[in-house]
C-alpha cells in the first residue's frame, strides 16, 4: 500500500510502500476514503518541541471495513468507519477521565494517511448510512471542539467570544451554538473565514485591531461571558485576557506550540479562570456520528479541497505558507 511517512525531527513527508496489513486479534482494517490535514499535522512535523516522530501519521480519516481480525463482533465487510486515532489502554489516571489522548500507554491509531489502516476494534465509530466518508472524516476535528465546549462549562445564554478562524475555532462556534449560547461573536485577524464563522453560527464578526475591545463590548452587550482561544498563536491568550470580563472565563483549544506569555496579573485583577484543554473520549466521537446530520448546519461546509495522497507532501508545504484553505482532505 501508499502511505505518508514522516522522518521525524522536521525531516521530510514522503509517500513510500509499505505491507498491507493484516488484522491482528481485536483488529480492523480499513480502506482509507478520506483524511483530513489538521494545523496539528503542519505544526508536528516541523522538528519543534512536539514532534510526531518517525512513522505514519493522520488521525482525521474515515473508511471502509476489508479485513476483521479474530474475536470482533459488532463489524461487518464493507461497513463505513470513523476511528478514534487515540488508542486507550482503560486503566491509567488519563483514561479515568475519559479522554483518550491523556493515556500515555496505548499506541496510537493514527495512520490515516495512507490506502489502509488497522486499529482496534474498539475505536472504530461506525457511520450511519446517511453519513458519507467526508462526514466520517470531520468527525475527530468536531470531536475536539465538542469536548472542549463540554468541559468548559457553557452555560445556556451565555455570551461567547470565539479567538479564531480555523477548524476548531469554526467548529466551536457550531458546538456554543448547538448548546445555546447566547450571542456569539467570532474574531479572527481577518475576514477571510467572516462568512464561514456566520453559518457555523457566530452573530458577529470582528477583526483584530485597535477598537476591538469596544466592538466586541458592543455587539455583546458587554464583556463576554465566555472567550475560546482557538487561534494557538502567540499572543492569543493576552488577547483573550484582554477581553474577559470580571469572573469571566478563557478556555485554551488552542495548542499553541511555542511560548506565549501574557501577564498574570491581568487574569488576576479579573479573577479569570483559565482552562486548558485537548482532546476527546469515544463518546464524542458517537454522539457525533448520530448527531452530524441533524445540526443547524452542514459541518462538511468548511471543506475548501480535495487533493490526492500522492500531492500530501506539497499541499502540506503550501498550507504553512500563505493561502485561502480552510480545511483540506486528502482522497487515498
Amino acid at each position: 500500500m501508499k502511505a505518508a511517512i514522516y522522518a521525524g525531527k522536521g525531516g521530510p513527508i514522503t509517500i513510500e510502500d509499505l505491507p498491507d496489513p493484516t488484522p491482528g486479534e481485536g483488529e480492523v482494517v480499513i480502506r482509507v476514503h478520506r483524511c483530513g490535514i489538521c494545523g496539528t499535522d503542519l505544526s508536528m512535523t516541523q522538528g519543534k518541541v512536539f514532534d510526531f516522530g518517525h512513522g505514519q501519521f493522520g488521525h482525521e480519516f474515515a473508511g471502509e471495513v476489508v479485513a476483521l481480525g479474530k474475536g470482533v463482533d459488532g463489524l461487518r465487510l464493507g461497513q463505513k468507519l470513523s476511528a478514534n486515532p487515540s488508542g486507550a489502554c482503560g486503566h491509567c489516571l488519563g483514561c479515568a477521565g475519559h479522554n483518550h489522548v491523556m493515556c500515555r500507554n496505548a499506541p496510537s491509531a493514527a495512520q490515516g494517511f495512507a490506502e489502509f489502516a488497522k486499529f482496534p476494534a474498539n475505536l472504530a465509530v461506525p457511520l450511519p448510512d446517511t453519513l458519507s466518508m467526508a462526514d466520517g472524516a470531520l468527525i475527530e476535528p468536531l470531536a475536539v471542539s465538542l469536548y472542549g465546549v463540554r468541559q468548559s462549562g457553557l452555560q445556556r445564554g451565555q455570551t461567547v467570544l470565539v479567538l479564531g478562524g480555523g477548524t476548531v475555532a469554526l467548529y466551536a462556534i457550531y458546538w456554543a451554538r448547538v448548546m445555546g449560547a447566547g450571542r456569539i461573536v467570532a474574531m479572527s485577524r481577518s475576514a477571510r473565514r467572516k462568512e464561514l464563522c456566520l453559518a457555523m453560527g457566530a452573530d458577529a464578526f470582528v477583526a483584530f485591531g485597535p477598537d476591538e475591545v469596544g466592538e466586541v463590548s458592543e455587539l455583546l452587550s458587554g464583556a463576554p461571558d465566555m472567550i475560546f482561544e482557538c487561534a494557538g498563536a502567540e499572543g492569543m491568550m493576552a488577547k483573550a485576557l484582554m477581553h474577559a470580563k470580571v469572573y469571566g472565563k478563557v478556555v485554551s483549544l488552542g495548542f499553541c506550540t511555542s511560548p506565549d506569555p501574557f501577564m498574570p496579573a491581568m487574569a488576576a485583577y479579573k479573577c479569570v479562570t483559565m482552562q486548558f484543554l485537548v482532546g476527546y473520549g469515544m463518546d464524542e466521537f458517537l454522539t457525533i456520528a448520530r448527531e452530524i446530520d441533524k445540526g443547524h448546519v452542514d459541518p462538511k461546509t468548511i471543506i475548501t479541497s480535495t487533493v490526492p495522497l500522492i500531492e500530501l507532501p506539497d499541499t502540506m508545504a503550501m498550507l504553512r505558507g500563505a493561502n485561502t484553505e480552510t480545511k483540506v482532505h486528502v482522497l487515498c
